[in-house]
């Protein structure tokens, strides 16, 4: 295999989904269709009742054909904590050894450490194979990711049929995980001991580095007909990230239209700084941001209130900023702000669409920690005859129908109104110059 330029597929080939409860349905679907291989990536697979439930239906899959391949990567310090806030727990490898023991036929569930520890960097490379479909969106798989109960976290849940793609997904993480022997099954009772680990490590931040997708041979037209080119890239770290570096292209070059989608408002100065640019240029800029509200790590009760709840009020902080300092492209209509609240629900969705042809699909949160610590990929797909445009426009629609546009500052609430916790904490923050540090790992 060789790098290549990119794979065309036809628009029938591309289904996207709107809502969580489509994704957990959607795999669901996938893990009882497959017959050759099933790879998953995700920054995690909870012990909780939505997570139980797809890891049944994975070593329910492999019973009824013992010849299939299953294997799933997670971040491997994720995968051996508790959740934030809930005290000390085995975390989600309890499970992982628990199914293992239940079930006659054995799946691989490996876990990836991209770094020494968690705040430095996780794996956060997403896309789901089934046989010769790319399932590929930036969920995690737990109760809110696939609406389980009550509550969900929106995402984007593009579903691609390509065997040239399927192939280059596993290639990576075989050669990058597997075969390279860097990377621990979590099933297994034993894991390498800290000394070993350490130096697995090392020689995998080096693989990393250098790594990317391979794609075969491919021809540049589908049945003759020029339709969709997609490109997969890989980033990890601030040199050399070709993920960072084409997400920046599609900005620096969009003539026309830039819709941005993050949840957290917090952009790396290098992007910012092209968004900036392309706002002089004339170019129409909608920002789709998650309200504080919607975020994971927001905690509506003040009584429950703990420092990690802060984060939330940092990012709109510095969305307030951003807001104030380009007020008069605002108020000229050339850019648009949209926060998205839905009650209790959150928002996790991210990339962009450039001049409504280049859509970037990604897992990277445009923000300095994705730009730099984490393991990151994703797909653009090269839309230049608009045969995507229909299902974009639902998807978009689906996402806009929960937001609110941001006419000015003042429509976001100030540090002054916010609740006595929060806001002790946040002008402490501030008079110490921490924050400057919080940003670098948010």
């Amino acid at each position: 295999m060789k790098a290549s330029q990119g794979i065309a597929v036809s628009s029938q080939d591309i289904k996207v989904f709107c809502t969580p409860a489509e994704y957990k349905q959607q795999l669901l679907t996938l893990i009882q269709a497959a017959r050759s291989r099933i790879y998953i990536t995700a920054l995690y697979l909870q012990d909780d009742d939505a997570g139980r439930e797809i890891l049944h239906a994975l070593y329910r899959a492999k019973a009824g054909n013992p010849s299939l391949n299953v294997k799933v990567f997670v971040d491997c310090h994720r995968a051996q904590r508790g959740l934030i806030g809930e005290g000390k727990q085995e975390g989600n490898r309890a499970l992982y050894l628990a199914l293992e023991k239940e079930y006659r036929q054995s799946i691989d569930v490996f876990g990836v450490a991209v770094k020494r520890k968690e705040l430095f960097g996780v794996l956060h490379l997403k896309g789901m194979v089934f046989d010769d479909t790319v399932f590929y969106t930036g969920a995690s798989i737990n109760d809110v990711y696939l609406h389980q109960q009550e509550k969900y976290r929106l995402d984007r849940y593009y579903q691609i049929s390509s065997k040239s793609l399927s192939d280059s997904f596993c290639f990576y993480l075989d050669r990058q995980f597997v075969q390279s022997g860097l990377v621990p099954r979590l099933n297994d009772e034993v894991l390498p001991g800290p000394g070993e680990q350490k130096q697995n490590i090392r020689q995998l931040k080096a693989r990393m580095k250098k790594s990317r997708y391979e794609l075969q041979n491919t021809p540049a037209k589908v049945n003759g007909v020029d339709d969709i080119l997609i490109k997969p890239y890989i980033g990890y770290g601030s040199r050399g990230n070709r993920l960072n570096h084409t997400i920046r292209q599609l900005v620096q070059k969009s003539r026309q239209e830039l819709l941005l989608f993050t949840p957290y408002f917090n952009l790396p100065k290098s992007l910012a700084k092209d968004v900036t640019r392309a706002l002089k240029r004339k170019v129409k800029v909608t920002l789709v941001v998650g309200d504080k509200k919607a975020n994971d790590f927001y905690i509506a009760d003040e009584k429950d209130f703990s420092t990690i709840g802060i984060v939330p009020y940092i990012y709109e902080m510095l969305l307030h900023r951003f807001v104030k300092k380009w007020q008069k492209y605002i108020d000229s209509g050339q850019l648009e702000i949209r926060l998205w609240q839905d009650e209790g629900n959150s928002f996790h969705l991210k990339g962009l669409i450039a001049d409504n042809r280049y859509h970037m699909l990604t897992g990277s949160n445009l923000n300095p920690r994705a730009w730099s610590l984490d393991l990151e990929n994703g797909l653009l797909l090269d839309d230049k005859q608009g045969h995507l445009q229909a299902q974009v426009q639902q998807e978009v629609d689906v996402i806009l129908k929960h937001t609110r546009r941001i006419g000015h500052s003042r429509d976001i609430e100030a540090i002054d109104n916010y609740p006595d916790k929060p806001k002790a904490l946040l002008k402490k923050i501030r008079m110490t110059q921490i924050d400057r540090l919080l940003k670098r790992f948010l």
